[in-house]
């Protein structure tokens, strides 16, 4: 297979079949990430879209810092940042009341007795479920929770996104991370009942 580097050299060219290969390869990721962020198939499919323009005006500034794939990661989370920026959505939820914490690691350990958050996602909606579950947070939580914990950004390169500190950054993170677990706490905790409910024999039908 064709290495990026090879394909990046061609496109700075003006070989299009060269970007094209390029934008095969990662369009897919490119509309996960922008349907994680924005929620609907429409939304991401411009976010992408124009994640790919910016990619091939800025090719001439590209200088190989990081790696490509990396390169359009950061740039499909500003699309989507400039995109929810517009589009101005209502705050499905404020996490502003929750109690400021330590940030915590957002692998959580799994509970005896019952299923573990991790074996939930697994055994029932998987990625769908966590998706929804994201998609209850408010814009600036979103984005947080999906550049640090599924993306893998640093603090640094977050704050540099976002505009904001690393500090808030952090804050933001915590509190995001704090209430997808107690909503994974809950789900676990309704998932014990049912059991306890059909080992009766659905008693009370």
């Amino acid at each position: 297979m064709v290495s990026d580097e090879e394909l990046l050299a061609r496109s700075r060219k003006g070989d299009m079949e060269a970007f094209t290969l390029l934008v095969e390869r990662y369009q897919k990721m490119l509309y996960t990430i922008a349907y994680r962020f924005l929620g609907n198939p429409e939304d991401a499919g411009d976010a992408a879209q124009e994640a790919l323009v910016r990619a091939y005006k800025n090719l001439p500034g590209f200088r190989g810092q990081c790696s490509f794939k990396t390169w359009l990661q950061h740039i499909i989370a500003n699309v989507c940042r400039d995109a929810l920026r517009r589009l101005k959505r209502r705050p499905a939820l404020s996490l502003e009341g929750l109690q400021e914490t330590e940030v915590v690691p957002w692998e959580l350990a799994a509970w005896g007795g019952v299923p573990s958050p991790e074996e939930i996602f697994l055994a029932r909606e998987g990625e769908d479920y966590i998706h929804k579950l994201i998609q209850v947070l408010t814009p600036e939580y979103r984005m947080v929770i999906i550049m640090r914990d599924l993306q893998g950004f640093s603090y640094e390169q977050i704050a540099t996104i976002l505009g904001c500190s690393v500090g808030t950054v952090k804050s933001r993170l915590s509190r995001a991370r704090q209430f997808l677990r107690q909503r994974l706490i809950r789900e676990r905790e309704h998932l014990a009942l049912q059991s306890v409910y059909i080992s009766k024999g659905g008693e009370g039908r």
